[in-house]
């Protein structure tokens, strides 16, 4: 069953699920706006009226005057020309959402393109004939140009794809496996394809959606780590959070409570334990993780408009005729959604290597140092953690703004840019760390829970114990750590621990 767009009304969910494969579909009534446009574009080019994108070069070549019978040549050279992109090609599920994103776009029905360039790009989608599309080459501003002359290329026939089995194919054997013919454009329709924030927007877009995931780990992995160290759940009493007023704390302290609720290892800490407060990694876990949880929120809500914007120049009013030249192309929305997200990420991973930190501490945690099963014979977790730090130090530097700088392009026509690819782009880098940080807190947590043996901990955090006892084993003397790591990361980013946590995440609610 085909899922279906409706242009301007996509929601988190349906992006969410757009970056794997299967059928697309535009819901009905999509057509006629975008025919009446591309008829006002074929209109004005009849005229011979000179008209940005239509009959004239781009950028500071917007002068130069084309002449009607080289309008279709002029296209082609765009596209051709603009494929300047370098770098790996974005995987397959970035692939997607970018080629659902432009074709969301275009069909709102202001871009001037025919139906047929349309039904290509979901043609491509549904055959999962992807184009090769490199992730480097774009400052964010005149839309991810060179990124998206690749992408075009295919529908022309040229360039390369991808084919659901793996194989690199031209873009003819591309159209040829998805049952299309290759599109010989009309005059803007380059243009269109060329422009937009789809590549920035489908790259932090999919940040975001592994940064919810990762929250939500972050939440119970946290949990588990106030259990290891047989911490309190004072802190998490709602009548703290009440008094503050911020929505994400009391949204993280609920969560927290919900989790701790019904373990026997918290309730021992009731029991004449000298500890009056705990460290702050695991008391202000309300306050750090609820102010994450906000700017994933305020991010969320500015990716599902740009998702659902229309993002290229000029555009075209059919009911008026007139083609508007304009900036809609700036990505300066996206870039600071995604430092926003990288601001996230570092302080999750910040506050994860503290709690790991804590737990190889006997004096804060209890436990055995470096919870070693021999301390001495055995080092235990003691370079484990050293990974998460390393790894937390790399993320933070990862974090500065992107947004705040800008580079001028041609020939300063294009003077102020957003580098919102470059800013979206860094956050996979920052997610992969993060996710190896939670997966080494999981691993050291696990086994901390463990040491207060017979005691058990809540039924959810029993849960999360048993899911990673069904993948590596309690460690009872030194092993090759790597290995474990690398199995609770791919656990971490399949969502398992993620699925146990009780929180309100933007794409889970449409």
């Amino acid at each position: 069953m085909s899922r279906v767009i409706v242009p301007g009304a996509v929601p988190l969910r349906l992006l969410r699920e757009l970056r794997e494969a299967g059928a697309v579909a535009l819901c009905e009534g999509w057509r006629e706006g975008v025919e009446a446009s591309a008829a006002a574009v074929a209109a004005i080019a009849a005229r011979g009226e000179p008209t940005y994108g239509v009959n004239t070069g781009f950028g500071r070549l917007a002068t130069a005057r084309i002449a009607e019978d080289r309008l279709a040549q002029l296209q082609l050279n765009l596209v051709r020309s603009h494929a300047a992109g370098v770098g790996p090609p974005l995987p397959p599920h970035l692939a997607r959402l970018v080629i659902a994103l432009k074709a969301a776009a275009l069909a709102r029905g202001y871009s001037g393109v025919r139906p047929v360039v349309i039904e290509a790009l979901i043609g491509l989608l549904s055959a999962d004939a992807l184009p090769l599309i490199p992730a480097q080459g774009s400052v964010g501003a005149s839309g991810d140009l060179a990124p998206l002359a690749h992408l075009a290329l295919v529908l022309l026939g040229e360039g390369e794809a991808r084919l659901p089995s793996g194989r690199i194919v031209s873009g003819a054997e591309a159209l040829l496996f998805a049952d299309l013919e290759p599109l010989a454009l009309a005059p803007k329709e380059g243009l269109a394809l060329l422009n937009g924030t789809q590549v920035s927007c489908a790259l932090a877009l999919d940040a975001l959606f592994r940064l919810e995931n990762a929250f939500a780990t972050a939440l119970i992995a946290g949990a588990l780590s106030v259990d290891g160290a047989r911490g309190a759940d004072t802190p998490f009493d709602p009548r703290i959070q009440d008094l503050r007023g911020q929505r994400g704390q009391a949204d993280v302290a609920a969560c927290l409570r919900a989790v701790l609720a019904g373990s026997a290892i918290r309730e021992s800490h009731r029991l004449g334990d000298p500890r009056v407060q705990d460290p702050y990694s695991l008391r202000c876990q309300p306050q750090v993780m609820g102010a994450a949880l906000d700017l994933i929120r305020f991010a969320a809500g500015i990716l599902a408009t740009e998702a659902n914007a229309v993002t290229d120049n000029p555009l075209v009013f059919a009911e008026t005729g007139e083609i508007l030249s304009g900036g809609n192309f700036h990505a300066e929305p996206v870039a600071f959604a995604a430092d926003i997200l990288a601001l996230a990420t570092a302080e999750i991973a910040n506050l994860a290597e503290r709690r790991i930190a804590l737990l190889m501490d006997p004096a804060l945690s209890g436990l055995p140092p470096f919870l070693a099963a021999n301390p001495g014979l055995d080092s235990g977790f003691m370079l484990a953690h050293v990974t998460a730090a390393a790894l937390a130090a790399e993320t933070k530097a990862l974090a500065s703004p992107r947004s705040i700088d800008t580079i001028p392009t041609s020939a300063n026509q294009e003077d102020h840019v957003s580098l919102a690819t470059a800013a979206s782009h860094r956050l996979g880098a920052m997610l992969d760390n993060l996710e190896t940080i939670l997966a080494i807190e999981a691993l050291v947590a696990a086994q901390a829970v463990e040491a207060h043996r017979p005691l058990h901990s809540s039924e959810t955090l029993e849960q999360a114990l048993a899911q990673v006892r069904a993948r590596v084993p309690r460690w009872e003397q030194d092993r090759v750590a790597a290995g474990d790591i690398a199995t609770l990361r791919a656990m971490v980013a399949e969502g398992t621990l993620a699925s146990l946590a009780p929180i309100g995440l933007p794409s889970c609610n449409g």
